[in-house]
């Protein structure tokens, strides 16, 4: 069963559900339509399109603080599993983590200090920062909205989904 992103009232990422739930919050009129695919469900008298992402259309409260700690799961995800260097985009399990800020140097283990990193670039930067290293971060790391983190859980997030999740691209180097 294919899974649906519900967002909430003000448009923001809330979580995402399955198929059967978004469209039990249609039919009850506590969400709307804003992303459907081609395909349709068809009951005896009725045809709808298949949703991939709905508005609940009450706002429901988020919360202000993000306590989780970066996983290395949740770093590759928020870079979109690409190296931050040189921008290649290797198998997963040639990416490793880089922190920005050697731990050696005064680094810490955090949002903002952490990136997804090709082995070669990771090797060449060494326990140097990346201006010693000559390298150029394509984005500086960030700490991501609560709701985005919980588009990470979902493997293969769809294209669609993107422009929702809007991974904080005003913090950018």
């Amino acid at each position: 069963m294919s899974s649906v992103l519900v967002l909430n009232a003000s448009y923001e990422p809330l979580h995402i559900t399955s198929l059967r739930r978004a469209v039990v919050l249609l039919l009850k009129e506590k969400a709307e339509l804003v992303e459907a695919a081609e395909a349709r469900l068809r009951a005896e008298q009725v045809s709808f399109p298949v949703p991939l992402v709905i508005r609940l259309l009450k706002y429901v409260p988020l919360p202000h603080s993000l306590s989780r700690g970066p996983t290395r799961r949740w770093i590759l995800a928020r870079d979109n599993y690409q190296c931050q260097y040189c921008g290649m985009v290797p198998p997963r399990n040639d990416l490793t983590l880089d922190h920005v800020v050697p731990r050696s140097q005064g680094g810490q283990h955090t949002w903002e200090n952490l990136v997804a990193c090709c082995r070669r670039c990771n090797s060449r930067k060494g326990g140097r920062s990346p201006q010693e290293a000559n390298l150029t971060l394509l984005r500086r790391p960030f700490r991501p909205r609560y709701a985005a983190l919980v588009a990470f859980a979902e493997a293969g997030t769809p294209e669609v989904w993107r422009k929702y999740l809007d991974f904080d691209t005003s913090l950018a180097a």
